[in-house]
């Protein structure tokens, strides 16, 4: 497995097609591709938070500029066992070397769709929250979709939902739409892990290490 950085096009064009969500974060900035030959098996999508004056003080003393997000992660089914984690330790040292005012990096992990996070604890990151999450919505005929996919108007995704429950696309960002016609929340969780590049940060931790 080879990882080198790719640019936003080919990243995005991936991970539309193989991320649970199949939406691509507008605040990535650095995508590193995971390939086999010359064939694209795995995106890892880096950048700010979508609100970092939110997260920025998980862990005191962090200027603007000295943590990133792993915003999106996407593998086809191709790649042995533990390939994911792997790659995750790749990106990490990479960007260490060419970054090196990077302090953290922080990720979450939805239990709803995807699991709770196993590939994160493999790689060394700490899991500092678990908080209920009602992010996933199901689809009559049992499609899982995130939230914020059906309240994206002119989304793709939603247009197709809307069509295949027989609606018509009214313009409202509003969930009630589609909780009316049949679809429902699925309970489950969403996990908050932060990965240390800058060791002697984790002391400045501002919550708890679960």
């Amino acid at each position: 497995i080879m990882v080198r950085v790719i640019n936003s096009r080919i990243a995005n064009d991936f991970i539309k097609k193989h991320h649970y969500s199949g939406t691509v974060s507008n605040t990535s900035q650095l995508h590193f591709g995971c390939f086999v030959g010359n064939v694209l098996h795995g995106v890892l999508s880096y950048g700010s938070p979508m609100d970092k004056s939110k997260v920025i003080g998980l862990v005191k003393g962090t200027g603007w500029n000295e943590m990133l997000e792993l915003n999106r992660m996407a593998f086809d089914d191709y790649l042995p066992k533990n390939s994911e984690s792997r790659c995750i330790a790749v990106t990490l040292r990479m960007i260490r070397k060419n970054a090196p005012h990077i302090k953290w990096i922080l990720s979450f992990s939805d239990g709803v769709q995807c699991g709770d996070g196993a590939i994160y604890r493999a790689s060394g990151f700490v899991l500092t929250q678990i908080r209920k999450s009602n992010q996933i919505i199901e689809t009559p005929n049992g499609e899982r979709i995130t939230r914020m996919t059906l309240t994206q108007v002119g989304n793709a995704k939603r247009n197709r939902v809307l069509a295949e429950l027989g609606l018509k696309d009214d313009g409202s960002s509003s969930i009630k739409t589609f909780l009316d016609a049949g679809c429902k929340n699925l309970d489950g969780y969403q996990l908050r892990y932060i990965y240390f590049i800058d060791k002697a940060s984790r002391k400045n931790l501002t919550v708890p290490e679960i």
